[in-house]
């Protein structure tokens, strides 16, 4: 009977040659832990008063067609008086039918969110899908708050 020993004389260490991929997949996992529990940090609400914009006036062009949303909410286009339903048959007079020409739309600062994003979907609902918002520039004055 022929037995086969192995040799226990030499003190050769085995080389791993696989990779241990278990830390990795630990500190990934730490990783997404962290990222899970801080991305809901990023969208608390928070009460803001918008600035004024700083960013550079952009090119006016020769006739802008501005529409003005008043404080008592009624609307202007350009200087003359204009009712929410007539706003479709003003516009088209105005831009002669091309609905692909910019309207510049402009609110007075005491108009709630709500109301100048109903004259945006008016706008949209009429065929107008550029729209361009009108700010103040910012000239690095504090802004003038009401008084209580």
């Amino acid at each position: 009977m022929a037995v086969s020993l192995k040799d226990t004389d030499s003190d050769d260490v085995a080389e791993v040659s696989e990779i241990n991929v278990t830390p990795f997949i630990d500190v990934i996992l730490v990783l997404l832990i962290i990222f899970m529990v801080a991305a809901p940090l990023s969208t608390v609400d928070v009460a803001v008063d918008l600035p004024s914009s700083n960013a550079a006036p952009a090119e006016r062009p020769d006739k802008p067609l501005f529409l003005t949303l008043k404080p008592d909410l009624s609307l202007a286009l350009g200087n003359d008086a204009l009712s929410r339903d007539a706003l479709q048959g003003g516009l088209d007079a105005a831009t002669g039918g091309d609905r692909t020409k910019r309207v510049f739309l402009r609110a007075d600062g005491t108009v709630a969110y709500r109301e100048l994003m109903d004259v945006m979907n008016l706008l949209r609902a009429s065929g107008y899908l550029s729209i361009a918002l009108v700010g103040l520039e910012d000239t690095g004055a504090a802004p003038a708050t009401a008084a209580p």
